[in-house]
């Protein structure tokens, strides 16, 4: 094959998977504005990370509250602690904590403005309800803060939708 049939087989191609054939003019494609670009792919799918994160740990919320409510008996009891509570206290903290999670996860994966703000609010009352929870669980609540600090991360860097 020559170099002079490549342009023209090309030229065919495009026209024929063009839906107004040889006529239309070929058209640059408009250059990316500024300020977007891989930065901000990666805050963006940053954001849609928190929003998953913030729906899964609502429902871990949720069935850890649930665990804690049906049965005292299912962690572990702790000697003495600064911040005792009774496992029924935590589970329905847990529980109220979940629900909202859950909540405001669908609110930012739908982009409303309100969920990130309450997003960044939640994720920081998780990680003090992680840290207060760490003798009943220490290894999950470590985890816990982890991707709480993550959440705060994406939901406050996340460039704006307007």
């Amino acid at each position: 094959m020559t170099q002079q049939q490549q342009p023209s087989q090309a030229h065919a191609t495009d026209a024929a998977h063009s839906s107004t054939g040889l006529s239309a003019p070929r058209t640059a494609r408009p250059a990316p504005a500024a300020g977007t670009g891989r930065a901000s792919d990666w805050f963006t799918g940053g954001l849609v990370f928190a929003g998953v994160l913030m729906l899964v740990d609502g429902v871990l919320a949720i069935l850890q509250g649930i665990s804690a409510l049906a049965a005292d008996d299912v962690y572990t009891q702790v000697g003495q602690y600064v911040f005792e509570a009774s496992l029924t206290t935590w589970g329905w903290v847990l529980l109220a904590l979940g629900v909202v999670a859950v909540c405001v996860g669908y609110g930012i994966l739908k982009g409303a403005w309100w969920a990130r703000i309450t997003g960044i609010l939640l994720a920081s009352l998780g990680m003090v309800a992680h840290f207060l929870f760490l003798p009943y669980a220490p290894v999950w609540s470590v985890i816990m803060v982890a991707v709480d600090f993550f959440v705060i991360l994406a939901l406050a860097l996340a460039p704006d939708p307007s």
